[in-house]
């Protein structure tokens, strides 16, 4: 009772709780504000206790330290025996081990080694050894699986050379496409031209002789219209 006395006298003094808007759950970085708020929540805190205590007559234990290390607690009975009583409840409700879990562990332990022996041995079939011991079934059944083994393997080498197939044609395409843009442009410099700019474009071929000279039987100029046109012009030019 006493207790219960000094801690309504501690709340009294403390006064009254405020009306709290919504706050957020994160440290506060004032220090005065922190440490006021600490002082309203532990004498809350503490309010609440004594109330579930004597309200419900349940034996409650509260425990606080201040960000300074200073003792706050309160305890309906008495704080020692609540500790107490909390160990030893602590210490019985410990899960041990049982003989039947134990027992199913074992059994777990032992379908795992069999599994893996069977694994194994069935690897050890599909690579050829360890046959002796076969009905004729089970070889039928080595057999087909690795029918089935082998079929799915062609059937990805076949998808791996169609894949390369298109590769190489396309790389083909791109190759001939370079090649011939190379001849045209071989062809070009060798007759003494350029490749044409543009449509509106007039290019004016020069041709040369074998030692690199303009040949001057040879007529260069590019005539547009009819042979008779050129003809006229032609003889123009001669007289």
């Amino acid at each position: 009772m006493d207790m219960n006395k000094r801690f309504y006298k501690f709340s009294l003094l403390e006064g009254a709780e405020m009306v709290r808007g919504k706050t957020q759950m994160r440290r506060i970085e004032n220090a005065t504000s922190r440490q006021v708020t600490f002082c309203k929540r532990r004498n809350g805190l503490l309010k609440k206790a004594f109330e579930l205590s004597v309200l419900c007559d349940a034996e409650v234990a509260l425990i606080v330290f201040s960000p300074k290390g200073k003792l706050y607690e309160f305890a309906s009975s008495s704080l020692q025996q609540t500790i107490e009583r909390y160990r030893r409840h602590t210490k019985d409700n410990v899960v041990k081990p049982t003989e039947k879990n134990v027992q199913h562990l074992k059994t777990e332990v032992s379908n795992m080694v069999k599994k893996i022996e069977f694994l194994e041995a069935s690897k050890r079939k599909l690579l050829g050894e360890g046959l002796d011991s076969c009905t004729l079934q089970e070889l039928q059944q080595i057999e087909q699986q690795l029918e089935r083994s082998v079929s799915s393997i062609k059937a990805r080498k076949a998808q791996v050379f169609k894949e390369l197939i298109e590769q190489l044609k396309e790389k083909e395409r791109v190759l001939a496409a370079e090649n011939a843009r190379l001849c045209g442009k071989l062809f070009f410099s060798r007759c003494g031209m350029q490749p044409l700019k543009g449509p509106n474009e007039l290019i004016e071929n020069v041709a040369y002789n074998d030692e690199g000279s303009p040949s001057s039987g040879v007529e260069t100029e590019l005539f547009i219209g009819l042979p008779e046109g050129r003809t006229k012009r032609t003889t123009l030019q001669q007289s």
